[in-house]
């Protein structure tokens, strides 16, 4: 595995001689991208996942049109705030009819885009995890109603911890993530080209770490790391599935956002 060539006056940058796999969906990729090329790195943009609609939207708009029944709203992606507002303004529903819920954010970034829409978020976790968020919110919700809108496949620990601690929680699906079958021969043809081959791969959710093996296939995801490919990861559970997948991980960002996984890749500088 080759390195990128450095060039005259930019060696003060940390990430120069990198090449940074991003495997984010194709519309959430330049966020990281524009970050660690400021950083003096090349990057490589291949999605290791694709968000797509729900099969049926019927259980998000039951949701939302009797959202006057809950007292929380719980959000745990971009993706997630993006998909309910989305089918908000399909329904037509005023913004004055989600004013009275509490909502709980998982992130910074999750925060931001509801506050776009004009909506305050009472909670957001000191950890973006769902632990993290159950913590937040378990001696706040007993008998109270809360909707937590999220992908189709997702960990179970915030409804079953929440129904835990006496909270009447519903689950629906928002989104889901699939898998990009495009990406397969660009993934396999850029570890196999020296010239484009990266020397770090980031890895910004579980779903990512699982697809980017069922991309490639365990065998060839094992002989990159093998050959020199070093992966970061965004957090502990993510780390955690890329270490189930039999996968090192060679650098977690401290803060599970995506600045602090690009501050994070400067600790893989070869």
């Amino acid at each position: 595995m080759t390195t990128p060539r450095k060039t005259s006056g930019t060696k003060h940058l940390p990430l120069i001689g990198e090449r940074i796999l991003i495997g984010r969906a194709k519309h959430q990729a330049s966020a990281l991208s524009a970050q660690v090329k400021a950083l003096g790195a090349q990057v490589l943009e291949i999605p290791f996942i694709e968000i797509r609609k729900p099969r049926s939207h019927r259980p998000l708009d039951e949701a939302l049109t009797n959202i006057q029944n809950y007292d929380w709203l719980i959000l745990t992606s971009v993706n997630g705030v993006e998909a309910v507002w989305a089918r908000i303004r399909r329904l037509r529903l005023p913004a004055s009819t989600l004013k009275h819920l509490k909502i709980a954010a998982i992130g910074p970034a999750t925060k931001k885009a509801i506050e776009a829409q004009g909506l305050s978020v009472r909670v957001v976790p000191k950890q973006y995890v769902a632990e993290s968020v159950v913590r937040s919110l378990r001696r706040r919700v007993a008998g109270k109603r809360v909707l937590l809108a999220r992908a189709r496949v997702a960990r179970d620990v915030i409804p079953r911890e929440l129904r835990k601690a006496g909270a009447i929680v519903d689950v629906v699906e928002a989104y889901e993530t699939v898998l990009p079958k495009s990406s397969r021969d660009r993934l396999r043809k850029a570890l196999r080209d020296p010239k484009r081959c990266p020397t770090i791969a980031t890895f910004t959710s579980s779903s990512m770490a699982r697809n980017f093996v069922a991309l490639i296939g365990a065998r060839a995801a094992h002989a990159a790391v093998g050959e020199g490919l070093r992966l970061a990861s965004i957090g502990t559970v993510t780390s955690a599935t890329l270490l189930e997948l039999g996968l090192p991980v060679h650098a977690e960002a401290k803060k599970f956002t995506i600045p602090g996984l690009a501050r994070t890749l400067q600790r893989l500088k070869a």
